[in-house]
């Protein structure tokens, strides 16, 4: 059954929705976004033409509803194949399995997500807390008032930050556009509802626990990473240099030289096990991500 045609831009941003429904919440938050700055530009341009004969001229070029989702549905799949890197080849043994990681771009740009993850926690979470703590203090003025709406505005921008970062270092989609506003609604309904939206608070929650996540993930990459290639290391350390590649006080112990591929072996295992555990906490952050920092598909 053919939907009637939207008589407003809420409406069809309505049918938009409805249409997109099942798709990723970030496709749907952008698609969105997108068509709600096409339609009012559009409405701008034209002061003298009501809504309803707008939309009904423009399902003509920009497409009703249901087009445009199955335009964004194609072109999202285009552009995921278009910028996927080559899957690894998919190994059938265990041992392909395990050191197939190897050749997985994502574990090795999840490794340096945990590296970068210590700064990035911190500027958020000094930005949130000191940004929260002014605006609790300056609440009860009127010049706090508008402080208070541009730091709600700044999350949201860092938010889109965070998610242009965690889709092309992790892998998940995000948002790549801001959730759209039903811009019909007076100015002070809309800074309700962005006081109101959980996602906005649900995004504060995120700054906040990148610090302890930044540091747990800085910590583990970094121990990992030198214990692997210290182990991978200590034959070409011991011969060149006469000390032992231990020391307990005056006792120097020196590894003999059969033990050499046995080392490297172990500090390649290490490295191994390092991407492993690096992919997999990038899969498990990524999943927070998405959850706490995209707009419901529902709302």
């Amino acid at each position: 059954m053919t939907a009637p045609i939207p008589k407003t831009i809420p409406e069809y941003l309505e049918q938009l929705r409805a249409a997109l429904a099942g798709s990723d919440p970030a496709l749907i938050q952008d698609a969105l976004y997108d068509a709600e700055e096409y339609l009012r530009s559009e409405w701008a341009e034209q002061p003298g033409v009501d809504e309803a004969t707008l939309l009904a001229s423009v399902a003509g070029s920009y497409g009703a509803p249901s087009e445009v989702a199955d335009i964004y549905r194609d072109t999202e799949a285009t552009v995921v194949q278009a910028l996927r890197a080559p899957p690894p080849k998919q190994r059938d043994s265990l041992l392909g399995r395990f050191f197939g990681v190897l050749a997985d771009p994502l574990a090795y740009t999840a490794l340096l997500y945990m590296l970068l993850a210590l700064v990035t926690g911190v500027f958020y979470f000094t930005w949130t807390v000191t940004g929260l703590g002014l605006s609790v203090g300056l609440g009860t003025l009127i010049i706090g008032i508008p402080f208070v709406i541009v730091f709600f505005a700044s999350i949201r921008g860092l938010s889109l930050v965070e998610g242009r970062l965690v889709e092309a270092m992790l892998g998940e989609r995000m948002p790549r556009r801001p959730p759209y506003a039903v811009r019909d609604q007076p100015m002070l309904s809309r800074i309700k509802e962005m006081f109101l939206d959980p996602r906005s608070w649900s995004t504060f929650l995120y700054l906040l626990l990148m610090l302890p996540l930044g540091i747990a993930y800085f910590t583990f990459a970094v121990v990992a990473l030198a214990i692997s290639l210290t182990v991978a290391a200590l034959p070409f350390a011991q011969a060149f240099t006469d000390q032992g590649v231990m020391s307990f006080g005056d006792l120097s112990i020196r590894l003999a030289w059969w033990t050499a591929p046995m080392t490297l072996a172990m500090g390649a295992i290490l490295i191994v096990l390092t991407l492993h555990a690096a992919r997999g906490i990038g899969r498990m952050h990524a999943q927070l991500a998405k959850n706490l920092l995209v707009k419901s598909s529902q709302g």
